[in-house]
Formats: structure tokens, sequence, C-alpha cells
């Protein structure tokens, strides 16, 4: 049995900690905001992110970062904007050689950085790995099967991570493309948030599927030009994360694009639902793709109705009057 040391008590770092909890390992589940620890405790949930599912016996709450020192493996589940902060405050506390899971799926909006290299930055001494794929937290939680990759320039580290997390609701894959898995994991949210636009605004599954593939095109295409490899996309971080969040209702980032295509300005649908990680990556990704140069249409498109006040409709006609191409024609 390890000791593992969860950062964030939202639903998706309560979701991993049942895991942990369920492989048998003894967990710390830390919060930075103690009112929000107090009513976990209280309650024996976090009523606000995951209500009716209650926490096992022994899983011990915490707003201490200085716990993380006795630990094995650290699991960082915290939102976009505070990832870079949390681990440069783990500087002082982890030990060498600590494996520091990031289960984030983003990137750093002012560097562009995915979260790995941000944690990296803060903590040189640690083994990084990326934990990525289709998975709620509502449904990892309640046991739902699901699959998910980790990915690490360090083999042993993502294998590791396999071996202590794997059980048979919650089976692992290991994946070397540590570039790719980050960056499926994060521009699928930008995707999602367009699905719910084009759900908002009425259209059909038709439309969903188009948004689908040709959205996935164009991660792949970015993922080529930075580094990654081109099978990654079809797998659980690239295609299966991209289906269960245009789908699905758990999704923040499609609620919040529905709203959008409902009429709801964008920063008042992005207060409404919450952490919306798409909204936020689509200013980073458009960067990445200016400045890598690579064409990706539909980010442009999310990202002038996100922070340039076009409107949805007019996006979507913009992208079906787009010059008439090859489906497969390299650009």
């Amino acid at each position: 049995m390890s000791r593992v040391f969860v950062l964030g008590a939202g639903g998706w770092g309560i979701g991993l900690a049942l895991v942990a909890a369920r492989s048998g390992h003894a967990v710390t589940l830390w919060s930075h905001d103690s009112r929000e620890i107090e009513d976990i405790r209280r309650h024996n949930e976090n009523r606000q992110r995951l209500p009716g599912v209650c926490l096992p016996e022994g899983l011990i709450l915490t707003d201490n970062l200085e716990e993380a020192a006795q630990t094995d493996l650290v699991i960082m589940a915290v939102p976009s904007f505070a990832i870079r902060k949390v681990a440069h405050g783990l500087r002082a506390v982890l030990p060498p050689d600590t494996i520091v899971v990031n289960a984030g799926k983003g990137l750093e909006e002012d560097t562009l950085l995915p979260f790995s290299q941000v944690i990296q930055e803060e903590l040189p001494f640690c083994r990084v790995v990326v934990l990525s794929g289709p998975s709620h937290a509502e449904e990892v939680a309640r046991r739902v099967p699901t699959l998910v990759t980790v990915a690490s320039r360090d083999a042993e580290a993502a294998e590791m991570v396999q071996r202590a997390l794997s059980q048979p609701s919650f089976r692992l894959y290991v994946n070397p493309d540590m570039v790719g898995v980050e960056l499926g994991g994060a521009l699928k949210n930008v995707i999602g948030l367009c699905g719910g636009v084009i759900d908002g605004l009425g259209m059909g599954d038709n439309t969903k599927a188009a948004l689908m593939t040709r959205g996935l095109s164009e991660i792949t295409r970015l993922g080529i030009a930075m580094g990654a490899d081109e099978r990654t996309f079809s797998g659980l971080s690239g295609m299966g994360d991209l289906v269960v969040t245009c789908g699905s209702m758990h999704s923040r980032n499609r609620r919040a694009g529905m709203l959008i295509g409902q009429g709801v300005p964008v920063e008042e649908a992005v207060r409404q639902v919450g952490t919306v990680e798409g909204y936020f990556a689509a200013r980073a990704a458009w960067q990445l793709a200016c400045r890598y140069e690579v064409n990706m249409p539909i980010l442009e498109q999310c990202y002038r109705v996100c922070y340039e006040k076009m409107e949805p409709r007019q996006a979507v006609i913009d992208l079906m009057e787009r010059p008439l191409r090859c489906e497969f024609e390299p650009i």
C-alpha cells in the first residue's frame, strides 16, 4: 500500500481519490479552502461538485500542503489557473524523485505551456506523469468502467502509475507521447465548447459529427507540428476524450457552449457553469496555431466567439462558406 496525496477536492479530485482508495492506498485529499474541507468533512461528500458520492472511511482531509511530504504519489487535480501556484508550493515539501501526476487538461495562458511542463519547471526534481482520457468524475466515482492513458518521458514512472491505479472499473494504458496526450486533452475542451454551441443553436447530429471529425483533424495537425505522434489523436486522449466532451451533459465545456449558443454572453455562461477549461484554452491554442502556422479554422472561430464577440451562428456560416477543398489535403 502506498500513500497518495490528491490535490483538489472538486469532482475530479474526489473521483481520483476514490480510485486510489479502492486500489488499497492510504489517501489524503487536499483543498486550499478550509471551508470546503470542513463542509466535506461534515457531510462526507462534496455537495456542490459531486453530490451523493460518499467518501470512504480512512480518507484524510486537509488544507495543509505540507502533509504532502509524507507521500509516495501526488495527483494534481486543480483548476488550470492554480497549477503553477500549487506546484510552486510543493517545491519545499516534496522529496526528490516523487512521482507527480497531472490530471488537469489545458494550457497555461501566459506561457502556452502544457501543464506537465509547468509542473516540471516548478518541481524539476520530480518525475512528472500525465493522466488523460474520457473520464467524467461523476462516472469514475460511481465505478462506471473507464479507460484512460498515462504518459511520461519517464517510462518507469508511467508504468508505476498504471500499476498503482488500475482496477476493474478503471483501466490505464501507457503512451510514451507526452506532448500528444496532453495536447489532445487540452484542445478537446475547445471543441467540446463548440459542440455545446451547436446544441444551443439547435443544429443537428450531422453538424456535431462534422465538428468532431474536422476538429480532431485540426488538433492532429497542431500536434504533429509540435512533435506529437499522429496515432495518439485516434486514441483515448484524442478521439476518446473528444467524443465524451462533445456528447455528455457532465461536460462543463458543453454546458457553457449551449448557453452561448442560446444567446447568453460568453462571460456570463462561464460564470454560471464554473470552471470552463475550453474557454481559457481557446486563446492559448489559437496563439499556438499562429506560432506554428497551422490552419485551424474551427479553433479560430471559437476564439472569435469567445474573445471578439462574434455571433455563434455567423461563425458557423463562415466555416461552411470557406473555399472548397479535398478532405485530406495537407494544409
